[in-house]
């Protein structure tokens, strides 16, 4: 069954509920990347497995969280309570060497905007046509670590797709729906965090 990748920073609030909620035999690696309320202690308190990251960055902590996974297969997810973990078999089951859950549900404007440019320039780059970036995703886990991803910031999930479009894997997408989040949200909560995963994407897509 397949590891859960969990980045999070200061997410004690979310904890309980995304942890509680994680479908049978899926186990989650929560991603401690420098969190300052105590949410890597909680994670390890609820029985997760917890990695700390010290080097600040999105795609520091899903690094690491791969290179700690053990399954075969690995999924991704935002560990804010946006999305439902008892989603993630349809996006862990579903066919395809790289499957994408896009969101269905209210998000910020500024986000909506900035997602649909992306996912329209990733269409335009690969010939998928993605409606999302796909927070919640899954493939397996050696072939993964050999595309060879070198972002540690908000253009991770960004190369992840570009890199696997351009060694031919199939990429699939699946609907998954979106909640409000547990707290304040670091990239699209505001407009400076959606600028700065902008700018990260950006110097990816260059």
């Amino acid at each position: 069954m397949p590891d859960v990748l969990l980045p999070t920073l200061n997410e004690r609030e979310a904890l309980p509920w995304v942890l509680g909620r994680m479908p049978a035999g899926y186990e989650p690696i929560v991603v401690d990347n420098g969190s300052t309320d105590g949410s890597g202690a909680l994670a390890a308190a609820l029985g997760a497995r917890v990695v700390h990251e010290p080097r600040p960055g999105f795609g520091s902590a899903c690094f690491a969280g791969l290179l700690a996974a053990r399954a075969d297969v690995v999924c991704f997810m935002d560990c804010d309570a946006s999305l439902d973990p008892q989603d993630l078999p349809l996006v862990a089951e579903a066919a395809g060497d790289l499957v994408l859950g896009a969101r269905r549900g209210a998000q910020s404007v500024h986000a909506r905007l900035a997602n649909r440019a992306l996912a329209l320039e990733l269409r335009r780059r690969t010939g998928v046509p993605l409606t999302d970036l796909g927070p919640m995703r899954a493939a397996r886990r050696e072939p993964l670590l050999a595309l060879g991803i070198r972002d540690r910031r908000f253009g991770w999930p960004l190369e992840m797709v570009l890199r696997a479009a351009a060694a031919g894997w199939t990429i699939t997408e699946v609907e998954v729906p979106y909640h409000p989040r547990t707290g304040r949200s670091k990239v699209t909560g505001t407009v400076r965090g959606t600028a700065r995963a902008v700018r990260d994407m950006s110097a990816v897509l260059r």
